[in-house]
């Protein structure tokens, strides 16, 4: 009997650590009366840690409201990456161009990142700014040279981003600094979700309330594995870090007065507006 008892306890503690991790958990980084603090979400509260995301922390006594609290970036990223070419339905002739047989990276800047509900604006001197939709990879533990089998391991969480892109500046610049990361042009929503298959989330881009981007992330080129794996060969990953893993279908130009949402499966919808510069 206690033999019996002593491998249920097992198996049940098993199934237990098996659910836990399985299970889907948000995240977010808030400021309320002043304070600058990180928090798990759970209904329409939020519960402040005692850390980052990043530190192992613990849940504290603190809760907050959500419609209290003001959700912020959801890190403070040392660097921002992100893919171009990484969708077929995005390339020419939905070719892949042999450069596009390895990952495609370029940098945005941390400095060009907005959260939900503030606004993209166009700057002077373009005149051909597209939207994005993207799904945002987490980094959560430093990586170097990580192996593709174990990538996913550094992944925290993912959200949902817009990569805005002046198409004129990028076509006819050396470099893409300030085509992909004038101020304001790295949308990105709040909310960090682990637990989820990144490798298979639906993907929406509304402007104005039309759908103009629509397929799973099941379709990338790249997933996100072998992204991960692929920059930290060259790249040291920090905690915190973002990736935005390439945008599907067509893009357009967006104008002063519209209104953008990306939605990600299980994540939530970050909603944009855009403006002229003044």
């Amino acid at each position: 009997m206690l033999r019996f008892s002593l491998i249920y306890c097992v198996l049940a503690f098993a199934c237990s650590v098996s659910l836990a991790a399985d299970k889907v958990t948000k995240y977010c980084r808030f400021q309320a009366n002043q304070k600058t603090a990180y928090g798990l979400i759970e209904g329409d509260s939020v519960i402040e840690l005692d850390g980052d995301f990043f530190q192992q922390p613990k849940p504290t006594a603190k809760k907050h409201k959500l419609s209290d609290v003001k959700l912020l970036i959801p890190t403070t990223p040392s660097k921002v990456l992100a893919l171009a070419g990484n969708y077929k339905s995005h390339l020419p002739d939905q070719k892949i161009d042999p450069k596009f047989e390895i990952p495609q990276i370029f940098y945005k800047l941390p400095s060009c990142l907005i959260s939900d509900g503030e606004t993209v604006v166009i700057p002077p001197g373009t005149n051909e700014v597209h939207f994005e939709a993207e799904l945002v990879l987490v980094i959560g533990k430093t990586a170097k040279n990580v192996s593709p089998e174990k990538a996913l391991d550094y992944v925290f969480g993912v959200t949902a981003g817009n990569d805005i892109s002046a198409r004129d500046w990028q076509k006819n610049d050396v470099q893409w600094w300030r085509a992909k990361a004038s101020d304001t042009f790295g949308p990105i929503y709040p909310v960090i979700v682990s637990g989820i298959n990144y490798d298979d989330l639906r993907l929406q881009m509304r402007v104005n309330g039309e759908t103009l981007q629509d397929q799973r992330t099941k379709d990338l080129i790249h997933n996100c594995a072998k992204q991960v794996s692929f920059i930290s060969q060259h790249v040291t990953l920090n905690p915190g870090d973002l990736i935005y893993t390439g945008t599907p279908g067509k893009t357009a130009a967006i104008k002063p007065g519209d209104k953008m949402e990306v939605e990600l499966e299980g994540v939530g919808i970050l909603k944009n507006g855009v403006a002229a510069a003044k």
